[in-house]
């Protein structure tokens, strides 16, 4: 009310109210965000140490010895929200600690944790970095990068610290491939990825949206290139394209791991999650023939985070809100949007399905019953936005016709198909009128 009535309104922090952050409320201030050069903070590295810990004793349970190789997404909007949790965790699994100054707890150094004090073997990090991380923390790309060249530098023995003996090979194969030994070093230390410099995304979205690929070679190939663009300390923060070091560093990665740091939304909320995560998944699938680990990383508790496979995360999100009758009733208090919002969800999960292989059948039979089928919420959705009536059951049925939705009844796709005819009837009459 101040703003509207041309008074000064005060800037505010931001942050997530659910990640014990109150003085972010009330919404509607111009906000602030952070230090970079505080970033990450002593409470980001706790988390992140914790996260990391986590990581690896979920992986060792499931696979009986440590992981290796590790890509993780870094989104510059969770590091302001978190001060730094995705990159701390980063620098934990390479054995790697922040060094704060006195006063200011800005972080002016780093220091390599020796093997006595991990009490595991290291693992090799690549960063996946979106474009507005690459824009706003230059100084955490620097930090990653120099702590990924103090690593390897160290002699250790090539099980406990594959980052090292890794660069050591890679060093050897540029080599042989005709590049200086100079060069040669120099790409085999590439960790940091991201899209060209002015570029954000991943290249996903438009095939998807358009159903403009015949098959996940071809998501593979956009992610790819899309994604080469290598982020050095001696650049200046100039991206150099490097698709051949991109792609040998997937033919090494056993895991993806993705982390959400609150609970205010939920990985089918946005078209981000499936490019960044299932981009990655479906491009590693694509050079390794086989899918690796999909972990989605649950920091909404800072002091206890969570690690899940990606399908139980899909399937818990798909219990607690896609099908969940009270979010349904939710949205549709919202008219037009509350239905583009039902679309939204079908389209972000069906995307994570053609990427990372992560959806069962009974949650397509699940949508189809509860939006479509469903007398009310058909109709509510017929009647407030017929456009996405038809963008549901078309993409439902694109599941069935590429074979992600297997176990389905004739009658199911006929039913299908008579809505879309229905859809297309009320939005010939409205556009006529």
């Amino acid at each position: 009310m101040r703003g509207l009535d041309g008074k000064y309104v005060p800037s505010a922090p931001a942050g997530a109210p659910t990640r014990g952050r109150p003085e972010v409320l009330p919404t509607g201030n111009n906000f602030y965000s952070v230090d970079i050069r505080a970033i990450p903070t002593e409470t980001a590295w706790d988390v992140g140490r914790k996260a990391a810990e986590t990581l690896i004793e979920v992986y060792t349970q499931e696979h009986g010895e440590y992981p290796k190789t590790l890509a993780l997404s870094v989104w510059g909007t969770a590091t302001m929200r978190t001060g730094g949790d995705d990159i701390a965790e980063a620098l934990a699994l390479i054995g790697v600690q922040p060094v704060w100054d006195g006063a200011a707890r800005r972080v002016v150094d780093f220091e390599i944790l020796p093997l006595s004090v991990l009490g595991r073997p290291r693992v090799d990090v690549t960063l996946r970095i979106s474009g507005f991380f690459r824009d706003a923390f230059p100084n955490l790309i620097d930090l990653f990068n120099q702590a990924v060249a103090a690593v390897a530098a160290l002699d250790e023995p090539p099980e406990q610290n594959p980052l090292a003996a890794q660069i050591q090979k890679e060093t050897e194969f540029w080599t042989t491939q005709g590049l200086s030994q100079q060069e040669a070093q120099a790409r085999s230390h590439y960790r940091v990825f991201g899209s060209k410099p002015g570029a954000y995304g991943a290249g996903l979205q438009g095939l998807i949206e358009s159903q403009n690929w015949t098959d996940e070679e071809d998501l593979a190939r956009a992610y790819i290139n899309w994604s080469c663009y290598a982020y050095t300390s001696t650049r200046g923060g100039e991206g150099i394209s490097s698709p051949e070091a991109f792609e040998k560093r997937l033919q090494q990665m056993q895991i993806v791991l993705h982390n959400q740091d609150n609970r205010e939304h939920d990985l089918l909320d946005s078209d981000d999650y499936y490019q960044f995560q299932g981009g990655l998944t479906v491009a590693i699938r694509s050079v390794q023939k086989k899918n690796p680990q999909t972990y989605f990383g649950d920091r909404s508790i800072p002091a206890k985070p969570r690690v899940r496979q990606l399908k139980e995360e899909i399937a818990r999100v798909y219990r607690s809100r896609v099908v969940n009758p009270k979010w349904i009733a939710g949205v549709m208090r919202h008219g037009y949007k509350g239905a583009f919002e039902m679309a939204a969800t079908v389209d972000y999960l069906f995307a994570y399905d053609a990427t990372a292989k992560c959806v069962e059948d009974y949650m397509y039979e699940g949508i189809a019953q509860a939006y479509l089928f469903d007398p009310i919420v058909s109709e509510f959705i017929q009647s407030k936005n017929p456009y996405a009536l038809r963008d549901i059951a078309e993409r439902l049925l694109e599941a069935f016709k590429r074979g992600f939705w297997q176990d389905v009844s004739i009658q199911t796709l006929e039913n299908l198909r008579n809505l879309i005819h229905q859809a297309e009837a009320v939005i010939e009459q409205k556009s006529v009128v």
